[in-house]
């Protein structure tokens, strides 16, 4: 990567992520509506940054479930330096189930993000239909339940129990929290502009906006242009990119054609991730268990899992998947055991050593699936830039990393797809790859 010049055009659109399977979910709508999009890992020490001009940059960081104050301080950190780069709107980016619980960061960092650009009221709408995640009378569906009904109430990290957006946000925002319902949002994008200036006025901060279809939120991305910040999950971005005058990509999603051997770490506890896995094993796929008390009683046990892996890589074409995937009760039985934060750090710090030492074996295709753990691998490998490619299933892209940056001898590149423990279909572990194939160079 190159340092920025001023001969690169400001960017239209800065995004920061609250974690990192969340950034390349954003930055994957945004590519597919046309934007020239980067994604980037942690805020830039330095003033480093795009070697060509990008319509938005995605920041990814890892503090949807950090304290407070650090997930505060990392978001004012990528703000400033979005702001560098000539943002003319700021997104902040939160999962579409609202991972947050009443004492969650989506409302403390929404506030300071707000503060710090003197916007008095801005949007709050983890929508995307594409994935069932749909708001109606302010209350968050999944598929055909409530939140509170899903299995997001069971999350081993952010039990959500509570379907209400308006309370959630304001359990936990320093500010007045209104609602523009579907009466409202199927008036189309002028209702929705002056419901916003109505509520603006009558001293309310943080307004949640239904949306049950695209054209929903293809509305209300036409009622927030000029709105300093924006907060969504990754629906809203496809609303977006019609309010800046853009030169639209053309061959954004196409990635190098990849090689080598083929792995997938799975942290993620999640139903759909539960039957991903099933369905793998079901398909006669090579699988090795990872188990967080083995790897606190053991010395040995995370070597067996990377010695397991460089014998069946070495052996087969086929990818193999080395998982801490389990049921509620187990991981209830776990955590007691344990400690849920000393089982999290646990798993995370094996996942982490685990990405390490595949890529360093020749594996340079990588599915990780599971917010925590993803960041984590990212964070081990020390990437930095991520191109976005072409989607797997809504909400999760395979992205090409460059490996010089971190240090990384033999291999242009690491292919990678993370993925949000509930995206994807039953057969994603197979699928995936069919997807990177048929789409590279």
């Amino acid at each position: 990567m190159s340092h920025r010049t001023s001969t690169l055009a400001p960017i239209k659109l800065g995004c920061i992520a609250d974690d990192f399977t969340g950034a390349t979910d954003l930055a994957n709508n945004l590519v597919r509506s046309g934007m020239r999009c980067v994604q980037v890992v942690g805020v830039p020490t330095d003033r480093l940054m795009l070697e060509r001009d990008y319509d938005a940059v995605v920041v990814a960081l890892k503090t949807r479930t950090s304290p407070t104050q650090d997930a505060i301080n990392d978001s004012l950190s990528a703000l400033s330096w979005l702001q560098s780069l000539g943002a003319e709107q700021l997104y902040f980016k939160y999962c579409s189930t609202f991972d947050s619980t009443e004492r969650g960061n989506i409302g403390p960092v929404t506030k300071a993000l707000m503060q710090a650009l003197n916007c008095p009221l801005t949007v709050v709408t983890p929508a995307f239909p594409d994935n069932a995640r749909t708001i109606f009378k302010g209350h968050l569906f999944v598929g055909d339940v409530l939140l509170s009904d899903s299995p997001m109430r069971d999350h081993p990290l952010t039990p959500m129990r509570d379907s209400s957006l308006v309370r959630l946000m304001q359990s936990q925002f320093d500010g007045r929290v209104g609602l523009i319902d579907y009466t409202v949002v199927q008036q189309g994008a002028k209702a929705v502009e002056s419901k916003l200036h109505s509520l603006k006025e009558e001293g309310f901060n943080a307004v949640v906006v239904d949306a049950l279809s695209n054209t929903d939120l293809m509305s209300l991305g036409l009622a927030v242009k000029g709105m300093r910040l924006v907060t969504a999950g990754s629906g809203l971005a496809i609303g977006l990119a019609q309010n800046f005058d853009l030169n639209l990509s053309q061959n954004r999603a196409v990635l190098p054609k990849p090689a080598g051997f083929q792995a997938i770490l799975s942290g993620s506890c999640s139903q759909m991730t539960q039957k991903q896995v099933a369905h793998f094993k079901a398909q006669g796929g090579a699988c090795f268990a990872l188990e967080p008390l083995k790897l606190v009683r053991s010395s040995t046990h995370l070597q067996q899992a990377v010695e397991w892996a460089k014998s069946n890589l070495a052996k087969s074409p086929r990818p193999i998947l080395i998982y801490s995937t389990a049921a509620p009760e187990d991981v209830k039985s776990i955590q007691q055991q344990l400690t849920p934060q000393t089982a999290g750090e646990v798993l995370e710090s094996a996942m982490g050593e685990l990405a390490q030492a595949l890529v360093e074996f020749g594996v340079s295709q990588l599915l990780v699936a599971g917010g925590e753990t993803s960041g984590k691998c990212v964070q081990s490998l020390g990437l930095q830039q991520l191109q976005i490619g072409p989607q797997i299933d809504p909400g999760v892209p395979w992205c090409f990393a460059p490996l010089q940056s971190a240090g990384k001898v033999g291999q242009a590149g690491l292919h990678l797809a993370l993925k949000s423990g509930n995206f994807g279909r039953e057969d994603f572990f197979t699928y995936a790859w069919q997807i990177l194939e048929e789409s590279s160079l």
